[in-house]
């Protein structure tokens, strides 16, 4: 019952910072078109958060618009007056337009209401960005730092030829600055090789082009696919921490030396070891200020017993590898503020390259709310992790919204455009069908994307 409980409150921690970042996110996305729509003296009837048929749970009008919060949390919107959208306020369009309505508009004027919410995502994600490295910094691990090369965590990544101990060099000989950097390259390569050291030489590692797909079929959560090698070194225990290796008395410094009759150097070589003994009990022989001494430890059923691990300023103190730490100042921070806000946006296109290559696999990970959800941390509100995945959905939602389909702002935008290039207007009711069109496809994605979360609908389960 308390494990339950337990869970029960990690899932409402990652719902409710999940409700408030698309919140904030959708919120300042159509203020985006609210402003400039008002800065073109068209008419605001509605600005809600969330969706609102049947009915609303707060609503109040200030002069022509009313201001309210829906129901069913998908969104937000904005209803300008004259303008085919989600509303398909047919009546409205059938009457002559007005001074004050969208349709009447220049077309100059219209793109830029559509193109008011793309820029505010845009112009949020870096702001977030600069605030984050104003507060927080930024910490990174120079690759050529990992002495003793990488800790494979995943199993897929054991099954295509990582080993333990390997050093990450390049990957399809591209070198690698940062230890961070490794597994986006890897995942965004799109097949390829990972050039390695082993024991003194170099070699080459297949990428599998089908290598997010697997991972996507084989996980079923999102860990790390490797970290730095690390000594058998225990961090510290919460007070609360009911781990099996706490119950076995491990204490914070505690060292690993061996386990039965194995020699352990590093933890990977006592977790390989625990995997043949499930379910069981082992002898570990810790080094303890100098002292050793013997604790028996009952491993659960997947061969673990769950330690808590140190810092990354404790590994580099210990010369595992390096920290480098930068801190911004207010004028540095928004130059790199924006930087990081651009690389998020080529990383994002370089993912829906790959998703819309079959070959890949990689559209059996697309995902829905709870996919979203999953990102955020469930143990504690972590501000400087929600800040982050907030931007880096602000960009996702500035990209997602310029798609040309009929509905988004992109398609909006498109029309627009051709209207612009053409000098024809497309008429209202190829608007409305196209409206009708881009509805239908999004409800469709979404079902997807969500049915992908719940059912694996992508994977064929």
């Amino acid at each position: 019952m308390e494990l339950l409980a337990i869970n029960w409150s990690s899932v409402g921690l990652k719902v409710a910072q999940l409700i408030l970042s698309l919140s904030i996110l959708v919120i300042l996305h159509e203020f985006g078109h609210y402003i400039t729509a008002r800065w073109f003296k068209c008419r605001v009837e509605k600005f809600y958060l969330f969706f609102d048929p049947w009915f609303s749970l707060v609503k109040k009008k200030i002069g022509d618009t009313v201001y309210g919060i829906g129901w069913l949390p998908l969104g937000g919107y904005v209803k300008i007056s004259g303008m085919i959208d989600e509303s398909m306020d047919k009546e409205t369009m059938k009457l002559p337009p007005q001074p004050w309505e969208f349709r009447s508009k220049p077309a100059w004027q219209r793109l830029i209401i559509m193109m008011g919410g793309v820029t505010v995502n845009v112009i949020l994600a870096f702001i977030i960005y600069a605030g984050i490295l104003m507060v927080w910094g930024e910490d990174r691990i120079p690759n050529s730092s990992v002495k003793n090369g990488v800790w494979v965590t995943d199993s897929l990544m054991y099954e295509i030829g990582l080993r333990d101990g390997d050093k990450i060099m390049a990957v399809n000989n591209d070198s690698i600055a940062y230890f961070e950097e490794i597994p986006k390259k890897i995942l965004f390569s799109g097949g390829g090789h990972i050039n390695i050291v082993r024991n003194g030489k170099d070699t080459d590692i297949v990428i599998p082009r089908s290598l997010i797909g697997q991972l996507v079929e084989k996980k079923k959560s999102r860990g790390r696919l490797f970290m730095p090698r690390i000594p058998a070194i225990m961090g510290q225990f919460d007070k609360d921490d009911t781990s099996r290796a706490k119950k076995a008395g491990l204490q914070f410094m505690d060292k690993i030396v061996k386990v039965d009759s194995l020699p352990i150097q590093f933890l990977d070589q006592a977790a390989a070891y625990f995997n043949t003994k499930r379910n069981q009990q082992v002898m570990l022989t810790v080094d303890r200020k100098g002292s050793e001494i013997q604790l028996p430890v009952q491993l659960n059923e997947e061969g673990k017993m769950n330690p808590t691990l140190l810092g990354n300023k404790q590994y580099d103190s210990l010369g595992m590898f390096d920290i480098v730490h930068t801190d911004y100042g207010f004028f540095e921070a928004f130059p790199a503020g924006f930087n990081l806000a651009i690389t998020s946006l080529k990383d994002y296109i370089d993912q829906f390259k790959l998703i819309l290559s079959p070959s890949t696999g990689a559209y059996k990970g697309v995902g829905g709310f709870k996919a979203m959800g999953s990102v955020f941390s469930g143990s504690e509100w972590d501000w400087q992790h929600f800040w982050s995945i907030t931007a880096f959905f602000s960009i996702v939602l500035a990209f997602m919204n310029l798609l040309p389909i009929p509905a988004l702002d992109g398609g909006h935008v498109l029309f627009t455009l051709i209207e612009m290039i053409t000098g024809r207007k497309p008429s209202e009711k190829f608007l409305e069908y196209a409206q009708i069109t881009g509805m239908v496809i999004l409800v469709a994605l979404m079902l997807y994307a969500n049915g992908n979360d719940w059912f694996g609908w992508g994977r064929g389960k």
